[in-house]
């Protein structure tokens, strides 16, 4: 199922309820306990609810059904009150307003990343900008950003991986050098990295592809297959970043990054065609978190693989090209549904991943569509907590329909960004 297609219901009363039928609940979702609006009902206690919600007539959806509802029983008088138990009373409820809290908090938490997103990308522009007319300050300007996020990084008992929207108009050169940047720190805290590890794995990083500024546009921003000659060019970023590195006064172990980049474990990479053991830790993280993003956000946006298809291409295809404990880590850190895929849980609810479960990779939050909610107080439900629902199917974002891409807003590009007041 790649959409949510329209449902055929039919109305009901309370007392015709029983465990299997697949209810629609026409109210505000603050005002019952439910964590979804459209679920099966799984037990009495359930339907004990649901017979308190004060509701005269119910929708259900016999397809989605296990049963049918029970017959009407004759009415020999007027029916019996609810429940005594008001609704404000009821913990399922006290707890769904705490949940409001939260993710009133997260949408705040949200705004923040995307403003501090903003302001690093353009940290970025910065840096780029001057690395031949300033690279000495453009190489302060670099280790000051770095040491700001590595420095939240090491705080924070759990950071969350956000979901950002790209800048379009050409910023994606730069944010996939932020990209890279903080996916290499996530996967690094993973593999428990020092801190002085932390700070060179994220300069090199972000100055891994430093010396495209030094070639022709037309070979860098080429979204076509390069000609031989072509590549060659292309390939000379990786010496170029490392002599520009020098002029910035960048150490040996950040312009090794630079330089291998590029370089895999098979030894089948540029420019030097090193492997294994050759090849330090730090640039064998670069080199995996590089190769992802690239097939996330390719120069031409119509070949952008979801996060879930790249994360499936290179440990299906590509394995080999990685080192095997960096692989399995950023499996585990960044997840079998990275954040941004598009995923079809299993009551048959749309949503997009927001940030991942490094404990439980099957189990991550999710911002969940629902078109009687408004798009700026979306529900973000974490899995973990919901053990009846899970991941189904993961959707590509053009199979949805126009109106549940508005609402999910999956990006044309992925940006990751964590942020540095604090995890989710």
């Amino acid at each position: 199922m790649t959409q949510q297609a329209s449902v055929t219901t039919q109305e009901i009363a309370p007392e015709q309820l029983c465990i299997g039928l697949y209810v629609h609940l026409d109210l505000p979702w603050s005002a019952h306990p439910f964590t979804f609006s459209s679920f099966k009902i799984k037990d009495l206690g359930q339907i004990a609810t649901l017979q308190s919600l004060g509701l005269e007539r119910i929708r259900y959806s016999a397809s989605k059904s296990d049963c049918a509802p029970l017959a009407l029983p004759p009415r020999t008088a007027e029916p019996a009150a609810p429940p005594a138990m008001a609704l404000a009373d009821d913990p399922a409820l006290k707890l769904k307003r705490e949940r409001l809290e939260r993710m009133a908090a997260h949408h705040a938490k949200v705004a923040q990343c995307e403003r501090e997103l903003l302001s690093s990308g353009r940290a970025v522009k910065s840096i780029t900008q001057n690395l031949f007319a300033k690279p000495k300050e453009a190489y302060a300007e670099a280790s000051g950003l770095i040491s700001g996020l590595a420095a939240s990084m090491l705080v924070d008992a759990d950071v969350a991986i956000q979901l950002m929207a790209d800048k379009v108009g050409g910023e994606d050169v730069y944010h996939h050098s932020l990209n890279v940047a903080i996916l290499s720190m996530v996967l690094a805290r993973e593999l428990k990295a020092p801190p002085a590890a932390m700070q060179v794995l994220g300069l090199g990083a972000l100055l891994h592809d430093i010396g495209k500024a030094d070639l022709p546009e037309r070979v860098v921003r080429k979204s076509t297959p390069l000609t031989a000659a072509e590549a060659v060019v292309y390939q000379m970023h990786c010496e170029k970043g490392v002599a520009i590195a020098q002029a910035m006064g960048v150490g040996p172990e950040v312009r090794a990054i630079i330089e291998q980049h590029h370089e895999c474990s098979d030894g089948s990479g540029y420019p030097k065609r090193l492997s294994g053991t050759q090849l330090g830790l730090l640039v064998r993280v670069v080199a995996l978190v590089n190769a992802y993003d690239n097939l996330v956000n390719p120069l031409d946006p119509r070949r952008a693989l979801t996060p879930h298809e790249a994360m499936s291409v290179i440990y299906g295809q590509r394995r080999a090209q990685f080192d095997n404990l960096v692989l399995t880590t950023f499996v585990r850190s960044v997840g079998i549904y990275p954040p941004g895929t598009v995923v079809n849980l299993s009551n048959g609810t749309l949503g997009m991943v927001l940030s991942v479960n490094s404990s439980r990779p099957l189990k991550p939050t999710v911002l969940v569509y629902d078109p009687a909610i408004p798009k700026d107080g979306a529900i973000v439900v974490n899995l973990e907590e919901e053990p009846e629902v899970s991941v189904a199917t993961t959707v590509k974002p053009a199979d949805l329909p126009a109106d549940v891409f508005d609402y999910l807003s999956p990006r044309r590009r992925t940006t990751y960004f964590f942020n540095t007041e604090g995890g989710t």
